[in-house]
């Protein structure tokens, strides 16, 4: 069998195991968080004495002359990673929101365990997580394996993280003791649960990683996994074998080879996250999803396509449309037609008018001569008080003129009565 390291979104792990006939099978998880109620959650920290530099502990092999700048200060690579991982588990999974947080491998011979206590995702962030006060000789892990073991033992489920940064010194006894409990877990003598061991530093024995993960219980119970700090691209890899074999991600999805053949077809069933199948051996296959096709190699340093969207399928041309009926005539004694309408009688030719010639005006009236009104009497009438009354003529009408509401002068009417 073998577990690639390069597994892309969205898968947590791929396992390829030879099938015979030039076939393989695959094992492939899709990443997602488990949701389990009542979920116990512990995070165990490495305490041998290799760990000391990556806790920012000086042991004395960086010891310079003060002409060189004195000790160089180390760097404590511990707490950012044991405070994430305490702070998502506390978060995400943890029923009660508060991981528990031990020391391993400490004081001598390396098998007690230091106490931290839980911790919430708030504490976790703050705390700085500094050396054990003792470091141990060696690198003993079943002592931790079983703290959690018989702490929590009635947690519906279980989930417990291991940081180390080297090799175990009781592998043969962690391998052991893990065969019984997966049996157990096997036959309902205890409830479910899942360790991950995460090597950090350059100084990890991955091989040992490899077997305690590969382990063969005999049973369908997978104890272990394992991770490199690393490689890990998201937090939630180390629920790359956390998966409910009935859980659903899509409504459908197909798995096809290289050659672009179909595998498996989910259309059915839905695309679950625990894929299964058997293929052509090749260079990788292909998962169509949501639109995309994401190629997963099946070997080390093949390249890795990026998700490619799926071409929609051709839009079907529409049906041709049914040929129109034709209009039927309707029957002369239903509707008789209108009689023929005379064509108009052509219209008599417009005469051009003649433009007779222009008369001439007619000659203007004489303008009647005003009447001279004379700036001096003649001599004969200078004394005669109404001459000047005599040249002038008066036109009375048959009522009185009346101003200001006083009486006319002249009145014909009433002279002519008393006449």
């Amino acid at each position: 069998m073998t577990q690639l390291k390069n597994a892309v979104d969205p898968f947590g792990e791929v396992n390829v195991y030879p099938a015979g006939g030039g076939r393989v099978r695959v094992v492939a998880t899709i990443l997602m968080e488990p949701h389990k109620e009542g979920a116990q959650t512990g995070i165990a920290l490495d305490g041998s004495g290799s760990m000391a530099k990556l806790y920012g502990v000086d042991d004395g092999s960086r010891v310079l002359s003060p002409i060189f700048g004195g000790p160089k200060k180390l760097h404590n690579d511990i707490t950012p990673v044991a405070q994430q991982l305490c702070a998502y588990l506390a978060r995400k999974i943890d029923s009660d929101g508060g991981p528990t947080c031990i020391y391993w491998a400490v004081g001598p011979g390396a098998g007690a365990t230091e106490i931290v206590g839980d911790l919430t995702a708030d504490q976790a962030e703050k705390h700085v997580f500094g050396p054990p006060r003792e470091f141990g000789t060696g690198t003993q892990l079943l002592p931790a394996v079983k703290y959690f073991v018989e702490r929590f033992k009635d947690a519906p489920w279980g989930f417990y993280v291991f940081i180390t940064d080297g090799e175990l010194h009781d592998l043969d006894a962690v391998l052991d003791y893990s065969k019984r409990l997966a049996r157990d877990v096997s036959a309902g003598r205890r409830n479910p649960l899942k360790f991950v061991l995460i090597g950090i530093g350059t100084s990890v024995n991955e091989a040992q990683m490899t077997e305690l993960d590969d382990l063969d219980s005999g049973v369908d119970v997978d104890l272990w996994d394992h991770k490199l700090a690393a490689e890990m691209r998201v937090l939630q890899e180390i629920f790359a074998e956390v998966v409910d074999k009935n859980s659903r991600v899509a409504d459908n999805g197909r798995i096809l080879d290289a050659q672009g053949r179909v595998v498996r077809d989910y259309s059915d069933s839905g695309l679950p996250a625990y894929l299964e199948f058997e293929m052509p051996a090749g260079d990788s296959f292909t998962l169509e999803v949501n639109g995309q096709r994401v190629n997963q190699p099946l070997r080390e340093g093949a390249p890795t396509l990026t998700a490619i969207p799926v071409a929609p399928p051709p839009i079907p041309a529409p049906p041709p449309m049914p040929p129109v009926p034709p209009v039927q005539a309707v029957p002369k004694w239903q509707a008789p037609p209108p009689p023929p309408v005379p064509p108009a009688p052509p219209m008599p030719p417009i005469p051009v008018a003649q433009t007779p010639p222009a008369a001439p005006p007619p000659p203007a009236p004489p303008k009647p001569a005003e009447p001279q009104v004379p700036t001096a009497l003649p001599a004969a009438m200078e004394d005669d008080d109404n001459a000047l009354w005599r040249g002038i003529e008066l036109e009375f009408g048959k009522e009185g003129a009346k101003a200001d509401g006083e009486e006319a002068d002249v009145n014909l009417e009433e002279q002519k009565d008393e006449e």
